[in-house]
């Protein structure tokens, strides 16, 4: 059990980092969306995300791996540590506390929309 936590510990904390630098990023490349309030680092994150765990799943089944420790490490702690679906919730809530409700709704359908056609076609490239 110790070397599965370490295994996802090392994958979250690469994939944390990851995360920050996609936002130093997109903040380099795309300000002009910070004074658009639309939280652009955490949705690319999320989608690409999504796009790797399903990558990663159907490369794992595919190669009888889904009960292996690079299960831990790509899917529980990469993208753990790469996905941000708390700082969504609350960059969400902060949309609508702000009276952004039709953003906010935009930014939630984007979100899982693309999230689910990201996964689906992760799964379809690892066939």
């Amino acid at each position: 059990m110790l070397k599965t936590i370490l295994y996802i510990a090392i994958g979250g904390a690469i994939g944390s980092v990851l995360r920050y630098l996609t936002s130093v990023l997109v903040s380099k490349f795309c300000p002009e969306t910070s004074g658009f309030n639309f939280p652009l680092a955490t949705f690319i994150a999320n989608v690409i995300g999504c796009f790797l765990i399903g990558l990663f799943i159907g490369i794992l089944a595919k190669n009888n791996l889904t009960e292996s420790q690079l299960k831990w490490f790509l899917v529980t702690g990469f993208c753990g540590g790469y996905t941000t679906f708390s700082t969504f919730g609350m960059e969400n809530f902060n949309l609508f506390q702000n009276n952004n409700s039709l953003l906010a709704f935009g930014y939630m359908a984007l979100s899982i929309l693309l999230g689910l056609f990201a996964v689906w076609f992760g799964l379809l490239l690892s066939k």
